[in-house]
């Protein structure tokens, strides 16, 4: 091992460059900040994902100045969401912050697009690279040992951002950890051929049932990808009773056994086999900061426990931890970085703790049947749902907080009793 001499530090090591990593990356370079992101993998590679991007999503990727590099892919208008024999195409709501519109990318092309922004911006890309533990000086974390291509070395950077995913090997290291007592996620998805791979809606399934009609725990998912093909998924909270039992792969073969006849799942067009992974929620991992890091997207546990959506938190915490960095560095002032977590709670504090209460209540199947079933009688209600579940409250109604308590509550009075 070689260490490099304090001329050669970096101002920050972003460890993985994923959604978060890469965002908080792009942002430091632009700032004019020496950055080197390291990606334990190569580009392109695949991650298990859903592959829809929500308009939060879709804002903070032209703010990158990436519209142009996302037109070709599919654009989606809304949510066409299904439950007990009723379907309701819900648009994306107006919103004065984010454009009414998605789309779906497939992570092996929307994460080498964001990296390479990044590195145009001026950071450092190494990918093959892995952060396998921290260096530390007097107590303070002060870079990383890397293990890439050309062997190890220690390299130094004055800050480090963990980026390195829901396992976050690095932000264990540092003593983080995820709290027990959130909710996690569970997802899995495949590919399939299918001739509406380029309609303009994504589908979402509310009253999973298997083939003799049962009741499944979880949500089915179906978005087109624009190539020919489909993503198709199902997702389970842990709020469920018996969660840990359920085989998710089973799971989606019951989804897949079912699903609308007209996509044409089956194994004869899947693409391959499908691939599942846990989803942390709600900012569930703690701490979030250190004198000289932070963690940030799912290293930081911060899915969206209402659907499931992580990549707009990703960016957006990976852009709030460049902003708390780019501070420090430019005053001096250690402590700016110690304001991050407090950014997160302004932002995402209420909302989160709303859905962990709603998700909860869902846990059990009754009173999920029965919220869907109600829900899906008033287009109204479902509307006000989804701007709830992809965080797109106005400002103007009643205040985002107050809207999504009043209604989150009433979802939840009028089920049946756990």
């Amino acid at each position: 091992m070689s260490p490099m001499g304090a001329d050669d530090r970096f101002d920050v090591l972003v460890v993985g460059a994923g959604p978060a990593g890469a965002a908080a990356g792009a942002w430091l370079a632009a700032a004019g900040h020496r950055v080197l992101i390291v990606e334990r993998k190569r580009f392109p590679r695949d991650k298990t994902c859903g592959d829809g991007l929500t308009p939060r999503a879709v804002r903070q990727l032209e703010d990158l100045g990436l519209a142009d590099e996302l037109a070709p892919h599919l654009r989606f208008e809304g949510l066409r969401s299904i439950a007990h024999g009723v379907t309701l195409e819900l648009r994306w709501p107006e919103h004065p912050d984010f454009p009414p519109y998605g789309y779906v990318v497939r992570r092996r092309d929307l994460d080498a697009m964001v990296a390479d922004r990044a590195t145009k911006a001026g950071a450092t890309l190494r990918t093959g690279t892995e952060a396998v533990e921290p260096l530390t000086t007097g107590g303070l974390v002060t870079g990383a040992v890397l293990r890439g291509p050309g062997g190890t070395e220690a390299v130094r950077a004055r800050y480090v951002v963990v980026a390195d995913g829901a396992n976050s090997r690095f932000g264990r290291a540092l003593g983080a950890a995820r709290d027990r007592t959130y909710p996690l996620g569970m997802a899995v998805r495949g590919y399939f051929e299918s001739p509406y791979h380029d309609e303009p809606w994504i589908e979402s399934h509310l009253d999973l049932r298997d083939r003799h009609g049962n009741h499944l725990p979880g949500y089915g998912w179906i978005f087109p990808v624009g190539d020919g093909t489909v993503n198709v998924g199902v997702g389970l909270l842990s709020t469920f009773a018996g969660w840990k039992d359920v085989n998710t792969s089973k799971l989606m073969e019951a989804f897949c056994d079912t699903a609308p006849a007209r996509w044409r799942i089956s194994p004869d067009t899947a693409c391959g086999a499908p691939t599942g992974g846990k989803l942390p929620t709600g900012l569930s991992v703690f701490p979030k900061v250190g004198p000289t890091w932070c963690t940030v997207g799912d290293a930081a546990g911060s899915v969206n426990p209402f659907n499931g959506e992580g990549i707009s938190v990703a960016y957006e915490t990976g852009r709030l931890a460049a902003d708390a960095i780019d501070e420090a560095l430019r005053t001096g002032d250690g402590l700016a970085l110690q304001r991050y977590p407090q950014r997160l709670e302004e932002q995402y504090g209420l909302y989160f703790k709303v859905a962990r209460g709603f998700v909860r209540a869902i846990g059990n199947p009754a009173v999920m049947r029965e919220l869907t079933r109600i829900g899906f009688q008033s287009r109204s209600l479902m509307e006000w749902v989804l701007r709830i579940m992809a965080n797109l409250l106005r400002p103007d109604e009643l205040g985002p907080a107050e809207a999504a308590y009043r209604i989150v509550e009433r979802l939840v009075a009028i089920g049946p009793e756990p």
